[in-house]
């Protein structure tokens, strides 16, 4: 299972366009869509997680794409856990 990061989603964006979007490369397992607290629109990222075949297929389609409704290129990375907290692997 691998977890991506989805950016420069559009405003719009809920956990069904993305999963939606994300689905033709396979089994979306889980998904979150990070909305603002006040006016409930995405805040522009996400986080999936699917199978690693799968994963790898999206990421390699989607990131760099053109979000419809936006001029703005959509960015798909994998998460690295260990960047998330800080700490360098030495």
């Amino acid at each position: 299972m691998k977890k991506l990061f989805i950016g420069n989603l559009p405003q719009d964006a809920t956990e069904d366009s993305v999963r939606s979007m994300f689905s033709e490369f396979g089994t979306v397992r889980s998904i979150s869509v990070v909305q603002d607290i006040f006016t409930g629109k995405c805040k522009g990222f996400g986080f999936i997680e699917m199978e690693g075949h799968e994963a790898r297929s999206a990421q390699a389609a989607l990131d760099g794409n053109l979000v419809s409704n936006s001029d703005r290129s959509l960015r798909v990375r994998f998460e690295d856990p260990h960047a998330a907290r800080g700490r360098s692997r030495r």
